[in-house]
């Protein structure tokens, strides 16, 4: 079994029992989720901006405007904390103090590189298009170099990671156990809805679909 090394940060101080540092595992939160919060001391003060990412072998990536505030202070140096957490269910017990979550977290703590080569950003793009839309990748126009330029990407190693994560059903006070209530988990998923057309697309295409 392949893990990341321990920290003095990434070793859990509490709830020790649900944390785990296996790579696959990490790999698996991290390539499941779509969106991270990335973090970052900001002038004077703190800021976090949810945002996309996508991985990479053992390399973590995000992408976004090139004057983006927070890009800038990575980019020069300061350290980011990114978390990924994917919410599996709500965990309902016969206290309100016990309810819970059954979730799947991973914490990064990493420097950010520059991605300053026109075509590996264009390639790294296209990986996270991949993530996103892999059946419509070979129908999509790539970015022309207007917009590679006023795009950031950013690559973090992933060396200082931790995961976490909860499953199972609420552990309540053993005289709660005789309470009428009902107990157990309900299950939270992500799932992709109905695709909605783009209204230029009805008005270019609409009628000669219907015909």
């Amino acid at each position: 079994m392949s893990t990341y090394p321990v920290s003095e940060r990434t070793k859990m101080k509490r709830g020790h029992k649900r944390a785990s540092y296996d790579v696959e595992l990490v790999h698996s939160i991290i390539d499941e989720a779509y969106i991270c919060h990335v973090g970052a001391k900001m002038m004077d003060r703190p800021m976090v901006q949810p945002t996309a990412h996508w991985r990479e072998g053992n390399k973590l990536y995000i992408h976004g405007s090139s004057k983006n505030g927070l890009f800038q202070t990575l980019i020069k140096g300061e350290e980011a904390c990114i978390t990924i957490t994917i919410l599996d269910g709500l965990v309902m017990a016969r206290s309100s103090f016990h309810h819970s979550a059954n979730y799947r977290s991973v914490m990064i703590f990493s420097k950010a590189k520059l991605i300053e080569n026109r075509d590996e950003k264009k390639r790294l793009l296209n990986l996270m298009m991949l993530k996103i839309t892999p059946e419509r990748f070979d129908e999509i126009r790539e970015p022309n170099a207007k917009e590679l330029k006023a795009t950031t990407v950013l690559e973090f190693d992933l060396v200082e990671v931790s995961a976490k994560v909860r499953t199972g059903p609420p552990v309540d006070d053993e005289e709660d156990y005789a309470l009428p209530v009902w107990a157990g988990v309900t299950p939270l998923t992500l799932e992709k809805g109905k695709a909605l057309d783009d209204p230029r697309w009805l008005d270019d295409h609409g009628k000669n679909d219907e015909e």
